[in-house]
């Protein structure tokens, strides 16, 4: 069964404390965190520590855990000062695989916890974006090298290589929303497509959006944390910087944070022109997955549509002031971030 269709029966906060002293020799109060395919706790341990322990979904597969692992760990030793968690290894499970009174195996993992206020509960601002983009370029370089068999993920729809496989649920989407998705569907098939596929891959984080991202509680203004490493794939570094692109636009003030964005993330890489020609067409793209992928799933399962949806108006915010603007400004925007960071080298 599909990782996006599994249903989850939630363990309880009892057992939950159990596996947790077994698994870890760890001991304390876990504090329920809002997730969408596992379980996740804030732990706050006897001895003061604090921690992030999360139970998988039962749909997920060891080894894709495994290589969640490895990622954080291999971004911990190319870039020390990155905020990503680092993982703890359990006092004997290995692979950390869990029989749980309700007959289910699942995988568990403790990490590192990292201080911040999630991204989207604090103002947006040209400095965050910045430093957004500096912290996207960052791991997308720590990510060089890294090890690119990424375990597929059957289900996993957020990917802008899958997106032929969008197509199919639009009849899930409101008619007043439909034809604008295939729309950008269409877009990106003729625009994008080409270039896409002809560009070199690496491991790419895939979901830097500000329920993933964490600031710093004074100004809101530095990147703290960068979680959630469950959507990585195997794919053109400019498809990061997309999705980041996506959610800062979509957080209003026409394109400045997406200009801010841009000029940080050109502190660590040099943005290329065929990935900022297609940058326009991959925005929005990434747009549409939220407006499509969101729908689908609100459908499957009713009673967790406002978490499923929390997303949805901004995306269609976002794709109405994208198209608000010339086709080529964001790639523009690109062209310049990148020539400013190159002159003041």
């Amino acid at each position: 069964m599909s990782i996006l269709t599994q249903r989850l029966v939630p363990i309880s906060l009892e057992e939950g404390r159990a596996v947790l002293a077994a698994v870890y020799g760890i001991t304390g109060d876990l504090v329920a965190m809002t997730s969408e395919r596992d379980q996740t706790f804030r732990v706050e341990a006897a001895d003061g520590r604090r921690f992030v322990f999360k139970i998988s979904n039962p749909a997920e597969r060891p080894e894709i855990i495994a290589y969640q692992r490895a990622a954080m760990r291999h971004l911990a030793d190319a870039d020390p000062d990155l905020p990503v968690p680092r993982p703890l290894e359990p006092r004997e499970r290995d692979d950390g695989i869990v029989s749980f009174r309700d007959g289910t195996h699942r995988i568990v993992s403790l990490l590192s916890f990292l201080d911040g206020r999630p991204l989207y509960a604090a103002p947006a601002s040209a400095a965050q974006a910045a430093d957004i983009g500096r912290a996207l370029g960052r791991l997308d370089a720590g990510f060089v090298g890294f090890d690119p068999n990424v375990p597929d993920q059957d289900g996993l729809l957020w990917n802008h290589a899958r997106l032929p496989a969008l197509r199919p649920l639009l009849d899930h989407v409101d008619p007043a929303r439909r034809g604008l998705a295939a729309a950008v569907l269409d877009r990106f098939d003729a625009e994008a497509r080409p270039i896409f596929e002809a560009l070199p891959r690496q491991v790419i984080h895939n979901d830097f959006n500000p329920h993933n991202l964490l600031v710093d509680g004074d100004t809101g203004e530095r990147v703290t944390g960068v979680i959630d490493f469950g959507d990585m794939v195997v794919g053109p570094r400019v498809q990061d910087l997309a999705v980041a692109l996506a959610y800062q636009i979509e957080r209003g003030g026409g394109l400045d944070l997406a200009d801010a964005l841009l000029a940080g993330y050109a502190e660590h890489i040099a943005i290329g022109d065929d990935e900022a020609a297609i940058l326009p067409a991959m925005v929005a793209a990434r747009m549409a997955m939220t407006i499509v992928i969101g729908e689908w799933r609100a459908g499957l399962y009713p009673a967790s549509r406002d978490y499923i949806l929390r997303n949805h108006p901004a995306a269609v915010r976002g794709l109405a002031l994208l198209a608000a603007h010339p086709a080529t400004r964001l790639a523009d925007l690109a062209r310049r971030a990148r020539d400013r960071a190159s002159d003041g080298d």
